[in-house]
Formats: C-alpha cells, structure tokens, sequence
C-alpha cells in the first residue's frame, strides 16, 4: 500500500466486535470471523507517529470506584478549546491502533480521547478478547457511565464546544449507545460495522445525527438488521445516513485485514471526515 494512502485509512484499520446481539449468539460469530489474526501494529499506526500532535494519558472518569485512564490527542499548536470525538476501542482493547486512530483525529483538528472498556486490559490473542468482551457486555451500564464521564470530561475539563463519537465494531455498537446515552447532547455519532438497536421506543429518543457504514456481506452484523435498523430510523424521522457497500465484508475498512476492501474503505473514511467536519466544526 502507498505510504500516503496508507496514512489516510488509518483511522479505518480496526477489527473486532460489538455488544451482544438479539440472538445471543454475536460473540461466538465474531470469534469465528477473526479467529486468525492478531493485534499486530500496521505500518500506518507507525506512521501516525509522524503527525503533528501531542498525546498524555488522562484520568477521565471513576467507574465502580476505579479511575478510568484514557488517551488524549490534540494538535500540537491548539492553544484553545476545539470539537472532540469519544473514539472507542475494538475488541482488543486500547491498543496501539487506536491510539494511532486517536491521533490521526487531533491531526484534522480535534481533541481526541480514546476510552478504556476494557479496565486496562488488551488482548493480544482472540481468545483474550473474546473473554474481554464478554465480560464488558456484562456490564452495560458500567460501561455506559464509562462513556458518559468521557463526554463530561471533554467538555469540562478540554471545553469542547461540541463532542462525537466514532468506533468500529465493538466499538462501533458503542457509539450508538453512546448517542442513545446522550440523545439531546451528543454533536454526532459515527458506526463502522457495529451492532444496531432495532427497537423503536429506544431509537425514538436520539436526537443526534448518525453515520451508518456497514458490509453488505457481513457475516456478524446481519444485513436484515442493518436494513430494519435505518429503515426505524427513517420512519422516525431522523438525521441518519446508513452505507451499506456491496461486496464489503466484516471490517472491510481494516488495512491488515483478510477482509479489507479499499473502495468501501476509502469512501467510508471520506463520508466520516465530512460528516464530522458538518456537524462537529
């Protein structure tokens, strides 16, 4: 891959997973899809290195009596309060990807924070991130204040004047549920290949703009779903746009990835820059 092109997906280079799912069987589905790979480092998270920003682990939040430490990213020359994206993890954990990810964001201008779901564990193996996950979507609403004190940080303690979110997979569910946490305060919400909420009495109550991009072949996020969720969502009447690319599989927008298609990858990273851009700046 083109070192340039490279640089610009990086954002998009994340596998994994998502909440559980009405079938109750999303877990076992998504260890199947990603059974061979590991959580190896790209070549564009080394080159997010290069970008002009500055990064600290910061305390963000106490969870059931637990400081909760995320990474911060920010511009290098900020030298005032700017929009901000919750940006959350894959079924890894916080790794090294997703700080590259964190940076890459600060590098177009936002403050950038990526949460811990996971308590400070990473997995290295999916077996560790299959029980990593697990155990976090035993805790929803753990998790849910989680993302809660992160939006409350960032626009305390960073004085973001508006906030988004964006996450793949696992994370891509919890962006949604970080929108349905904060339905009147949340700026917008992005979902790569993510797990949807169906359920119109719950979608009822989001008042934030959404940004849907999923696979069409997606063996772990049912299309059928997918369908019903932007189908609810137009009925209701609201700000959502859901990308559904033919041919596209499961983390199609991951670089190092088995299932990687360029086309979707490109285009999907191209709607989140503008989507952000729209509503965020």
């Amino acid at each position: 891959m083109r070192p340039l092109l490279a640089l610009l997906i990086l954002p998009l280079l994340l596998v994994a997973c998502s909440p559980s799912d009405a079938d109750g069987d999303y877990a076992d589905r998504m260890a199947t899809e990603h059974a061979d790979e590991t959580p190896t480092a790209t070549a564009t998270t080394h080159g997010a290195d290069s970008l002009d920003v500055r990064t600290e682990d910061v305390v963000y939040a106490t969870v059931n009596g637990e400081a909760v430490t995320g990474y911060l990213a920010r511009p290098t020359d900020a030298d005032g309060p700017l929009p901000a994206i919750i940006v959350i993890q894959e079924w890894w954990g916080l790794n090294d990807n997703i700080r590259a990810m964190a940076r890459q964001f600060a590098a177009q201008g936002y403050t950038a924070l990526a949460v811990d779901l996971y308590s400070g564990q990473v997995a290295t193996t999916p077996d560790e991130a299959m029980s990593y996950m697990q155990a976090a979507m035993e805790e929803e609403a753990a998790l849910t204040e989680n993302v809660r004190q992160a939006y409350a940080y960032l626009t305390t303690e960073q004085q973001a004047p508006r906030v988004g979110s964006v996450g793949w997979c696992f994370g891509g569910g919890w962006s949604l549920r970080t929108a349905l946490a904060l339905p009147d305060d949340l700026d917008a919400a992005v979902i790569y290949y993510g797990q949807v909420v169906t359920d119109r009495d719950r979608l009822a109550t989001l008042n934030v703009p959404l940004l849907g991009l999923f696979g069409a072949d997606d063996q772990g996020i049912p299309i059928h779903q997918v369908q019903d969720f932007e189908s609810t969502l137009q009925d209701l009447g609201k700000d959502a746009t859901v990308q559904i690319y033919e041919g596209a599989n499961h983390a199609f927008a991951n670089p190092s990835g088995e299932r990687y298609n360029a086309e979707a990858a490109e285009d999907a990273w191209a709607r989140t820059t503008a989507f952000f851009a729209e509503h965020l700046k």
